[in-house]
């Protein structure tokens, strides 16, 4: 059986991929806010190891977190689920951009890394420009590239790690609404599936997965010089270097 920890697990598709493996009999540690939303998600996922609580969109908090984290001991594999939509660019890029990155950094390193992306990454842009001069003006579609391409990075860094992205697609949770049209399950199950199957197309490194299945992507993400460009500006901002 397998340890994991997952961001944003209080609820949607953090709280439903916790659920799942927990009934699978694996060690799944959870992730809220706050402590309110913490006990509420160890109500809903009543099987989960514990909970930590931190705020992603305060930078301390996450290195806190980072630290919290770590003083359980060794994960198998971290899911970032974590992420906002209809919100400022500042709390976007914070949220969705610099907390998966500085985890990354600051998490004693796993086995298997999993990021949540979206579709909507194909109409962002890297606009690093923007980390210094107008964070307001970065976007959700823009996140979720950033996010791509930090696995990507972790993928060509760290050879012994599988670092994978999944687009879960539009699904109904509190972020999709309810009408979205996509498959829920298949939405938390591709992360799950990342995170612990022995299926040999699951431990694969620098791929991109829709529903189980490797899916087109910008392929603006595979550029190592780019991929560097966007390490340094996160860590500009954060004060937290990429281990090598």
């Amino acid at each position: 059986m397998s340890r994991i920890f997952i961001t944003g697990s209080a609820d949607g598709l953090g709280q439903l991929a916790a659920r799942f493996l927990t009934d699978q009999g694996h060690q799944v540690v959870l992730h809220a806010r706050n402590d309110d939303r913490g006990r509420e998600a160890l109500i809903n996922v009543p099987n989960a190891e514990t909970v930590l609580s931190g705020d992603l969109s305060n930078i301390e908090q996450t290195k806190e977190l980072a630290h919290k984290v770590n003083k359980l001991g060794a994960f198998d594999a971290v899911i970032h689920n974590a992420g906002v939509y209809q919100v400022s660019g500042k709390l976007i890029l914070a949220v969705n951009t610099l907390a998966p990155y500085v985890l990354t950094c600051l998490i004693q390193r796993p086995k298997r890394m999993i990021y949540l992306s979206s579709g909507i990454h194909l109409h962002g842009h890297l606009n690093l420009e923007r980390f210094s001069k107008d964070i307001s003006s970065v976007s959700y579609s823009d996140s979720k590239l950033h996010v791509l391409m930090l696995s990507m990075a972790v993928a060509n860094k760290w050879p012994d790690v599988y670092s994978n992205t999944v687009d879960p697609g539009w699904v109904p949770t509190k972020m999709g609404g309810k009408g979205a049209p996509d498959d829920l399950q298949k939405g938390y199950e591709t992360q799950a599936w990342l995170a612990v199957s022995s299926d040999g197309k699951a431990k694969v490194s620098g791929s991109y997965f829709h529903h189980k299945r490797e899916d087109h992507y910008n392929r603006q993400a595979d550029d190592v010089l780019l991929q560097e460009k966007l390490l340094k500006a996160c860590e500009a901002l954060t004060g937290v270097s990429f281990p090598q």
